[in-house]
């Protein structure tokens, strides 16, 4: 049996064009592995928005997009400066993929975008961050009226499905303690102090790399890894909170030589999210932690990120990833369309 599943994107950054890259390379295996096609209706960027119902050619925009930086003058259904948000009211869509820009003061364009699919009948894929960290009681309150899917398994270390795994595999856990090291950009600049670099050494080359912002503040100071601390807590825990619930300290105080004497000692230093049963809910950090070499994020190395779950009737599990560029995130929101798209 076969399905089209209309989709409109808000947000052309690398993940927003890393997903219609593998929806043009993943297309005969949609269709042979799952019956499933996937038809672009509607896409927004900060230039603009481009629509069609009967369907827009991932190709040409992704071409006219890396030629002209903007896609409000596509000539095919472009229109300058129409904002993601009237996108989606005009859109003839079934699903929103939101991979807009992380804002954390106000979750803008994101949770509005996402507040208009939602009261259209529309399920939701998000590889944003803040509109569940603002807003995910309200977001996935409105989801379940409607009957539809809120996905968001690219929020949390990309392609690892941190939030898969806690949702739909541990069924009827109570953990004892869920740790993580949920950062790429922190854990790579510990990796390289740890070989010699000073952190302002460690940083520029993190930024050469790409794995660093120019401002990186939101990554050294722990607040992605809250971010997504926060996601874990309301979606896999159960446990309604927002950020400000989240004990946060970063990386900026960490020498070279703290890293040497933690080796020395047989441990080494890592950005560390934890989240503790307290109480009738949890206790949820962000740290600098010290941990022992046969730790299993002790071996979470570079770019790596990493999760242990402690359950009382699972066992100890472990699962990590080396995740490069922003095809992993982008396969994530595939993920999570396929899984909508079975039902």
């Amino acid at each position: 049996m076969s399905q089209t599943i209309r989709v409109a994107l808000v947000g052309l950054g690398h993940v927003g064009r890393g997903f219609l890259t593998l929806m043009l390379d993943k297309k005969d295996t949609l269709a042979s592995r799952f019956g499933l096609s996937i038809k672009l209706t509607a896409v927004a960027d900060s230039s603009g928005a481009v629509l069609d119902a009967r369907g827009i050619d991932p190709t040409l925009l992704l071409q006219h997009k890396l030629t002209h930086g903007g896609i409000g003058t596509f000539p095919y259904g472009g229109k300058p400066g129409l904002a993601a948000p009237d996108m989606v009211k005009r859109a003839k869509a079934d699903l929103l993929l939101e991979a807009s820009p992380v804002n954390m003061e106000s979750g803008q364009p994101g949770l509005h975008c996402l507040r208009l699919a939602l009261s259209q009948g529309w399920h939701a894929v998000l590889a944003n961050k803040a509109p569940l960290v603002l807003a995910y009681q309200e977001l996935s309150a409105a989801a379940a009226a409607q009957g539809k899917h809120l996905a968001f398994s690219a929020t949390v270390c990309g392609a690892l499905p941190v939030v898969n795994i806690g949702r739909r595999d541990h069924v009827a856990v109570r953990y004892a303690k869920i740790e993580g090291v949920l950062n790429s950009t922190s854990n790579y600049i510990l990796t390289t102090m740890e070989a010699g670099k000073t952190y302002a050494e460690a940083l520029r080359e993190a930024q050469a790399e790409g794995v660093a912002e120019a401002d990186p503040a939101l990554d050294v100071d722990g607040w992605d890894t809250a971010n997504k601390l926060t996601i874990i807590a309301n979606s896999v825990l159960d446990f309604p909170c927002t950020i400000t619930d989240v004990e946060v300290r970063g990386i900026r105080g960490i020498g070279p030589e703290d890293l040497r004497r933690a080796r020395s000692q047989g441990e080494v230093i890592k950005l560390l999210a934890v989240a503790l049963p307290l109480g009738a809910g949890y206790r949820l950090s962000v740290h600098p932690a010290r941990l022992p070499l046969p730790h299993p994020l002790a071996t979470v190395n570079g770019w790596e990120m990493g999760v242990v779950w402690h359950t009382d009737i699972m066992g100890v599990q472990f699962a990590k990833v080396d995740e490069r560029g922003p095809i992993p995130t982008a396969a994530a929101m595939l993920r999570d369309v396929i899984n909508i798209s079975r039902g």
